[in-house]
């Protein structure tokens, strides 16, 4: 046991005179003790974090820069500081320039822990670079974008006809297509004059909603583009589109910088709440975050940032606030209200994303304190409104949201997975990344284990080499069904003490079960799942199926006619799997599927069709939610869902998926 003492540099354990520190890794979250004097790069080591180092540590590459965090983060009870590292050196200085030094930069394979730290690893900076599986999915959009095209010639002006530029450009629109009442962007105002004599008095204007002219150019011109973004907790992605045909010509995604300031959305907010500049910090690296898709989205198809004139969000309420730079307090706070339920329409400027400085920005409305515009995204998407079957949609993140219903009454809830689904909080979890266990099988006769590793094409069984780090979200729930399925836990979770297998074996005087030997893993020791792994997906799956039950109690139904789970995580989700470890009530698996990220597809309807925002908007209003923890039955229903399947209900649809006698015992 280490024991906690007070030391200068922060804080510390002590265990035979030797100290150690919590070193702890965003994004990844790898965190763990770390001798006194070892540098960040050999804790990246330790922990999997795994940071670049092309030249072996001899300080001549620069690849393995990282950030030290700086501040107290109450989630990890620490104090992050640059005392915490060894001093700056000489060495460093070429590598890192003196705006990053302040900005806590430094090299992983020079810098010594020295105290408590959270170190942020770039992206470029990432051996196994993170797994961001956002793609879009094939649908079908009637094409009504915001931003419109006109090509109009107008006369020149005359002794005799000197009207002014934009009057006579308002005339030549109002005459041939009919357009009344517009008005124009500052900036397309500033450059109005030139363009026309430029394009000798031929142009083509672009509009926003016919209301106001954004941009103009010389000629005749064709294609405008637009780009749909998906800010999650987690992971961001963007969809950058051609608003006249609708076609989707980059999909860019990327990891939510924010989670170095926490891994859920109530860390964030409490973060916000307890540092002065928190929400500025938060709020500049989401913009900076975007600004980098942006770029990347463009460059890779050879367009400019400023070719983009339209771009939608949807996101969490608290990524909703934190990216307006709204005060999140009050959404920490019973009874959790937003500052607005509507869409907000915002020029792209003045949130600082650079695009076309005339772009608009429409953000899609909210729901409630805990069920955001991503949530409306995905009703957009998959119209349970339009629907006579009873519909539950699970949208599977740090924090769970559901809807459910039909066209006659709509209900939705927030519940608190945390983030032990994808990876944090347990043992040997990672999020989806090169050598992520992501697929598992325990063979019931002997009880070895099957497991395929994402970058790996077969499974395990069928390699020569294997390269395991850690196992990320889809892989955690299919072991946890596959330890139940087997008897290796029974209902209540527990490890059962007279299964005999090698697998199974006592740990500091606590069961866990191996998954990969140590000689099939990159992290130089056996991947196991703990007791305290099983209780914390059990927490996890519990929220979910009491959200589930309480609603359907509340729509007076014994059954679903059909489970939908939506966003990145649940695309990768066995459905099997899923129910057999009970993250929702019995339903055919037949009509238990998997729609992608749900809440992107939706951003990307309302980017090209402007008419599916008035219907966010109404249905948004149409919605009810339910705040779970007040429900009579929460904490009855909680214990009992916590227990695998459940506690009480029958899972006819499990019959010869489940042996009879796992069930009964």
């Amino acid at each position: 046991m280490f024991t906690r003492w007070s030391a200068s540099s922060g804080s510390s354990r002590r265990r035979n005179k030797v100290k150690t520190y919590q070193v702890i890794f965003q994004p990844s979250g790898r965190r763990g003790e770390i001798l006194e004097g070892k540098t960040i790069l050999e804790a990246s080591r330790e922990l999997g974090a795994e940071v670049e180092s092309v030249c072996g540590e001899a300080r001549i590459c620069g690849k393995c820069k990282v950030k030290l965090e700086e501040g107290f983060f109450e989630r990890y009870g620490i104090t992050s500081h640059p005392q915490n590292l060894s001093p700056f050196i000489e060495e460093e200085e070429k590598f890192i320039q003196d705006a990053e030094r302040g900005e806590g930069y430094r090299l992983g394979c020079v810098a010594q822990i020295r105290g408590d730290v959270l170190i942020f690893v770039p992206e470029e900076s990432r051996a196994q670079k993170q797994v961001v599986r956002k793609a879009a999915t094939e649908r079908s959009i009637d094409l009504k974008p915001a931003v419109s095209l006109y090509f109009v010639e107008l006369p020149h002006p005359t002794f005799y006809d000197p009207l002014g530029d934009f009057d006579r450009l308002k005339r030549a629109l109002n005459k041939k297509y009919n357009l009344t009442s517009l008005d124009i962007d500052y900036h397309t105002l500033l450059k109005l004059p030139g363009v026309l004599r430029q394009g000798g008095w031929k142009v083509t204007v672009a509009t926003w909603m016919e209301k106001e002219i954004i941009d103009i150019k010389p000629g005749k011109k064709e294609d405008t583009y637009g780009l749909a973004i998906d800010v999650g907790t987690t992971t961001v992605a963007g969809y950058l589109c051609d608003l006249r045909s609708g076609k989707l010509i980059a999909t860019e995604s990327m990891m939510n910088p924010q989670v170095t300031y926490g891994e859920d959305v109530m860390s964030r907010i409490t973060f916000a709440m307890t540092h002065q500049d928190g929400l500025e910090r938060m709020h500049r690296s989401i913009i900076d975050g975007l600004n980098r898709l942006i770029h990347n989205a463009t460059n890779g198809c050879g367009l400019s940032p400023e070719d983009i004139l339209e771009i939608t969000i949807v996101g969490n309420t608290a990524m909703h606030h934190l990216l307006l730079k709204i005060n999140p307090e009050y959404l920490g706070i019973p009874p959790f209200p937003p500052a607005t339920h509507q869409s907000i329409d915002i020029k792209a400027r003045d949130l600082g994303l650079e695009v076309h400085p005339s772009a608009n920005v429409h953000i899609l409305p909210i729901e409630a304190g805990f069920v955001g515009a991503d949530n409306v995204g995905v009703l957009i998407a998959e119209e349970p409104y339009n629907q006579d079957e009873m519909v539950l949609i699970i949208d599977i993140g740090t924090n769970g949201e559901l809807v459910m219903g039909n066209r006659k009454k709509l209900i939705s809830s927030s519940c608190a997975t945390g983030p032990a689904l994808e990876g944090a909080h347990i043992k040997f979890g990672m999020r989806a990344a090169q050598g992520a266990i992501e697929r598992i099988r325990i063979d019931p006769e002997t009880l070895e284990v099957n497991f395929k590793v994402i970058g790996q094409e077969y499974w395990h069984s069928d390699l020569k080499i294997v390269r395991a780090k850690g196992i990320c979200g889809s892989g955690i729930i299919d072991v946890m069904a596959e330890l139940y399925r087997n008897g290796i836990i029974d209902k209540s979770g527990r490890f059962r003490k007279s299964i005999q297998s090698p697998r199974l074996r006592i740990f500091d005087g606590r069961p866990e079960f191996v998954i990969a030997w140590k000689h099939e893993t990159s992290v130089g020791k056996d991947i196991t799942i703990t007791q305290q792994d099983v209780r914390n997906v059990q927490l996890a799956k519990g929220a979910l199926y009491t959200g589930a039950k309480l609603m359907m109690k509340r729509l007076g139904i014994e059954k679903l006619n059909k489970v939908i789970l939506a966003g990145a995580f649940g695309s990768y989700i066995d459905t099997e799997e899923a129910m057999v470890l009970g993250m929702f009530p019995d339903c055919d698996l037949k009509h238990v599927y998997t729609v992608g990220n749900a809440a992107g597809d939706g951003a990307r309807i309302a980017l090209l069709n402007r008419a599916k925002r008035t219907e966010a908007e109404e249905i948004a209003k149409r919605v009810e939610y339910i705040e779970l923890t007040i429900e009579e039955d929460f904490k009855n229903e909680f214990m009992e869902s916590m227990q695998i399947p459940h506690m009480k209900d029958s899972f006819p649809h499990l019959k010869g998926i489940v042996r009879d006698e796992i069930f009964k015992n």
